[in-house]
C-alpha cells in the first residue's frame, strides 16, 4: 500500500490517532453534509468554528468499516445520539474533537470520518466531493454546490456494506466488539434540552 493512499487522523489534543487505508475515491465516498444533526454535533462539542465551511458543512469520507484502525486512544472515545434515529456519533471525549458516524451498532457496517481530523496533506487522495447533501438546511448562497441525491449515495454505501457482511470484515471495526459488534462504549442520547442548549457541559 502506498503512503499516499492512507489517510491519518487526530483528535485536537493528538491522545486519539489512527489511519484510513485505501482512502481514495475507488474505496470510499468523499461528501459534504449540510444536515441540521452534523450543525448541531460541532456546535454541542464546541468545535463548529474548526469543522463547519461556509455553508454549514462537514466535509466527510465514507469507507469500508474495516479500513479505519485506531492506534492510540481508543479508551477516550465517546459516542451519543442526536435523535432517536440510528446514526451514532463518535468523538474524542478528550477535547471534544468530532471524528466518526456510524450506525447504531456493527450489524450495519459503515463508517464516516470527519476529515476536519485528517492530516491536511493526505486529503488530496480523496480528490473532489461527489456532492453535497442536505442543501436546504445549507447557510449562505449554494447555488453553486453540487446536490448529492441520498439515494445515489445510498446505492454506493450498499456494495461496501454488502462486502464488509460477507467477508466478515464488519468484525475488524475499530468502534464496535468483534463478538457482539456492540459499540466499544455505551453511546449517550441527547435530550432535547441538552440539544438546544449548544454546548456540553
Amino acid at each position: 500500500m502506498s503512503a499516499s493512499n492512507v489517510l491519518r487522523f487526530a483528535c485536537q489534543c493528538g491522545a486519539v490517532r489512527g489511519k484510513i487505508a485505501n482512502a481514495d475515491p475507488r474505496h470510499g465516498d468523499y461528501v459534504v453534509c449540510h444536515c441540521s444533526d452534523c450543525q448541531d454535533l460541532t456546535r454541542y462539542l464546541g468545535q463548529a468554528d474548526r469543522v463547519l465551511d461556509a455553508h454549514g458543512g462537514s466535509h466527510l469520507y465514507q469507507s469500508r468499516c474495516a479500513s479505519v484502525t485506531v492506534d492510540q486512544g481508543r479508551e477516550r472515545l465517546a459516542g451519543l445520539h442526536m435523535t432517536e434515529e440510528g446514526t451514532l456519533r463518535w468523538y474524542a471525549e478528550c477535547c471534544n474533537t468530532p471524528l466518526f458516524n456510524t450506525y447504531a451498532n456493527g450489524k450495519i457496517p459503515y463508517i464516516t470520518t470527519q476529515l476536519a481530523a485528517c492530516d491536511g496533506t493526505g486529503r488530496g487522495s480523496l480528490g473532489t466531493p461527489l456532492g453535497h447533501l442536505f442543501l436546504a438546511d445549507a447557510t449562505g448562497d449554494v447555488s453553486g454546490l453540487r446536490a448529492l441525491k441520498m439515494n445515489k449515495l445510498m446505492r454506493r454505501f450498499f456494495v461496501r456494506m454488502v462486502k464488509d457482511v460477507v467477508s466478515g470484515d464488519r468484525r475488524r471495526a475499530a468502534l464496535f466488539d468483534a463478538r457482539t459488534l456492540e459499540p466499544i462504549a455505551a453511546p449517550k442520547r441527547l435530550t432535547a434540552a441538552e440539544r438546544a442548549m449548544g454546548i456540553a457541559p
